[in-house]
């Protein structure tokens, strides 16, 4: 059987307060870092780094988005970079408890 010459994939992207999800066809053999630049997408997002950001396909991280080919019908998911190392948060989440606790009792 043939491949196609082009396939459908969609790209996504979200903050708190705004997303948007993109339909595009793209050359059989797109990378995922590729679709997302052709989708447009950072122009609807200033300060959105595509040549650094993190992406995904359905939900699974893909560690190097750039060797990635694509298949008919994924979606290319951009990740915003964390605001805080989630260990750290759970720590001082942790700590404030504790400290909470102490303060309460004496």
């Amino acid at each position: 059987m043939d491949k196609p010459d082009t396939i459908a994939v969609e790209v996504v992207y979200a903050l708190a307060d705004k997303q948007k999800l993109l339909r595009l066809s793209v050359p059989y053999g797109t990378s995922m870092r590729e679709a997302a630049e052709r989708s447009g997408i950072a122009a609807l997002f200033p300060g959105l780094d595509l040549a650094t950001a993190p992406m995904g396909i359905f939900g699974k991280a893909v560690a190097k988005p750039e060797e990635r080919v694509l298949e008919e019908g994924e979606r290319v998911e951009i990740y915003r970079p964390l605001i805080a190392d989630p260990k750290e948060a759970r720590k001082q989440r942790a700590a404030k408890v504790a400290k909470a606790k102490a303060d309460g009792e004496e």
